[in-house]
């Protein structure tokens, strides 16, 4: 199944980000709790998640960002891929992209985009397949 997380999803979420860059577990303080709540009250941020079993599998997180070009129409920005490895290549990750597109043509938004500090062929290929293309954009990053 997949869907938007609900409140009572971080425990799951944060195992599943165990997964992303060797994220470590969170102590679930004041800080992280604050952040948690911030984002499941903000309408523009949606985690999107892909449940097997009752178990977080597999998620993306989708903004929508408001804009004042191209006819004010907002647009979308996804980041947090990940899938547990248990789970990969039944087609979860591509679940999570698909429905995160669909909130952002509910929105109204003019693109979707993505960045992947991955460089194997097969990623790639797995955002190309998923309707993202390399060609139109170049992404520069400044680490903070």
């Amino acid at each position: 199944m997949v869907r938007e997380v609900v409140r009572s999803d971080l425990n799951g979420l944060l195992e599943l980000y165990m997964h992303l860059h060797d994220n470590p577990f969170p102590e679930l303080d004041e800080r992280v709790l604050g952040i948690w709540e911030s984002i499941v009250s903000d309408r523009n941020h949606h985690i999107i998640v892909a449940e097997e079993d009752g178990r977080i599998v597999s998620s993306c997180v989708c903004v929508i960002i408001p804009n004042l070009t191209r006819g004010q129409r907002p647009y979308a920005f996804v980041e947090n891929v990940v899938t547990h490895p248990d789970f990969r290549k039944k087609g979860l990750a591509t679940a999570c992209l698909n429905f995160a597109r669909d909130i952002a043509v509910s929105a109204d938004c003019y693109k979707i985009m993505l960045l992947t500090g991955s460089k194997e062929q097969s990623t790639l290929d797995f955002y190309e397949r998923a309707g993202f293309n390399h060609n139109d954009k170049t992404a520069f990053i400044q680490w903070l």
